[in-house]
């Protein structure tokens, strides 16, 4: 007779895994609460104890540290001496453990209580765990309540082959890999201020992407907290590696506005055009004005339910990838025959953010660490007047949406909005002049008149140049976070032109 171990605290499932164990031959060993609801619920189990020959203790802190248990699981069975020495130390085979680990993350979430949090640390599951997926050879490790009835499939199929006890090695270490890294990150977010000695960055795969950046480059999606999976849903196409980057920057300044109307659109990551509206209809068709030659195969957010009307309007255009809180059906049906287009939706009538709180990237060697940026809601309300003349409420909004485009924007950017819309932008520049005059050459060309509007920068003016160029444009309304040592100079030009110059304190570069 084969011999299982199981002791889980997700419990999900497991009288019905043990009764299949059971029927297919298995004894099974139980611990603590996992015995006492397979005794409860009729499955045959023998308890640790038996096993061990010594009691649980230390307020079951020690209960599977045992040789009977690791020996049971580690000895070769295909090395006599291994054998030999089992049978004289009177330790028996166990053939299978399923284990998953005590709830650290939920505890947590839970409490600041550290003394609880400490006790939620497993020690004997993931010995199990490591154990058993070091003698894979012999032994099946489970750790996920939804493979369980793959391994009943395998055992009643004669598909449990070394090659499939390969496959669950592996998520064995993948699971106790994860388990230790984030308690490592946690204690050092609690201790540390989050900056450890080791940073642990750990994902779940989600999907692989059909290449990377470039056809030669393999490339996959990860997740952090279940966020696509629970807030990402495939409609039409698949998602490509640029695809998903495009389409994260487009995200992040459609949803930037809290439930209002908006509409952004990128390409390569950055924003080609922006608007909020009454209505989403209006709002694309306004963000489309700022660049329509630059929308053309891009990426469109949607904060909002994509109707059937909207999607005739997106469809007299090529555009790649359209990503939005739903997409209806009638919507679906309007984009169908147009092969290229990707359809994505997150199940919600708005955009969904992680608002994850870590941010990093790769440089060579290694990866940079930092806390994620956020704009702050106030961030601009609070911004300090700086000139004699103050913005309107209305043109107020004028500068919170080109501020908040522009701390989204890559440096050096600038950013212009009139009427709640963008209608020029200058991203990614060595010179923030060279910006401001990209944009502005780029507007003239679209026919966007820009006079009276917003402007934005995400970093201080360092010379008074960037004002008169857009005190001759026409700009009414700025906002920086100033802090140059020409601040006096470039308060001096505003006040000579009449403008409303903000200072709000705060720099927002996105590299």
């Amino acid at each position: 007779m084969k011999r299982a171990l199981v002791s889980v605290s997700d419990k999900t499932g497991v009288v019905d895994f043990c009764k299949s164990l059971v029927k297919n031959g298995y004894e099974i060993i139980s611990t603590g609460g996992t015995f006492k609801l397979l005794q409860e619920s009729g499955v045959s189990a023998i308890e640790i104890d038996e096993i061990t020959k010594f009691p649980e203790c230390f307020e079951g802190r020690v209960k599977t540290l045992n040789p009977y248990v690791h020996g049971g699981i580690l000895h070769r069975r295909d090395k006599q001496s291994h054998l030999d020495q089992a049978k004289e130390l009177g330790v028996e085979p166990i053939d299978l453990v399923c284990v998953n680990l005590y709830p650290f993350k939920a505890t947590i979430e839970r409490t600041d209580d550290f003394d609880d949090i400490i006790e939620n640390i497993d020690i004997g599951g993931p010995a199990m765990v490591r154990s058993a997926a070091k003698n894979f050879d012999s032994v099946l490790i489970v750790t996920n309540v939804e493979d369980y009835s793959v391994v009943i499939d395998a055992i009643e199929n004669e598909k449990n082959t070394k090659d499939f006890r390969r496959g669950f090695m592996i998520k064995a270490y993948e699971h106790t890999a994860a388990y230790d890294s984030m308690i490592a990150n946690y204690m050092n977010e609690r201790f540390n201020e989050g900056f450890g000695e080791k940073q642990f960055i750990v994902g779940e795969k989600v999907m692989d992407t059909r290449y990377g950046e470039n056809p030669h480059q393999n490339g996959a999606l990860y997740e952090f907290d279940k966020h696509f999976s629970n807030n990402f849903k495939t409609l039409k196409g698949e998602a490509s590696f640029n695809n998903l980057n495009d389409l994260s920057g487009a995200v992040k300044i459609a949803s930037a506005f809290g439930a209002e109307n908006a509409v952004c659109i990128t390409k390569h990551g950055n924003p080609c055009g922006f608007a909020i509206r009454d209505n989403l209809v209006d709002a694309y068709v306004e963000a489309l004005k700022c660049d329509p030659v630059s929308a053309f195969g891009g990426v469109v957010a949607v904060n909002g339910v994509v109707t059937k009307e909207l999607a005739e309007k997106m469809n007299e255009i090529f555009l790649e990838v359209i990503i939005a809180g739903r997409i209806t059906p009638e919507a679906q049906e309007v984009f169908a025959a147009k092969k290229r287009i990707k359809l994505f939706e997150m199940g919600s009538d708005k955009l969904v953010l992680a608002n994850d709180k870590k941010d990093f990237k790769h440089v060579d060697g290694g990866f940079v660490y930092q806390d994620a940026d956020k704009v702050n809601d106030d961030e601009v309300k609070n911004a300090k007047l700086m000139s004699k003349n103050a913005a309107t409420a209305e043109e107020m909004k004028d500068l919170e949406i080109a501020y908040k485009v522009a701390s989204l924007t890559k440096s050096n950017c600038v950013v212009y909005v009139k009427d709640a819309a963008m209608v020029a932008v200058g991203m990614g520049m060595t010179s923030r002049v060279d910006a401001a005059q990209c944009a502005l050459k780029k507007a003239k060309e679209m026919g966007l008149d820009v006079s009276g509007c917003a402007l934005a920068s995400e970093a201080f003016f360092p010379f008074r140049d960037s004002i008169d160029a857009a005190a001759a444009a026409g700009v009414k309304n700025v906002i920086e976070p100033g802090g140059s040592i020409r601040d006096e100079e470039i308060i001096e030009a505003a006040n000579e032109f009449g403008m409303s110059l903000y200072f709000s304190e705060v720099r927002h570069f996105l590299h």
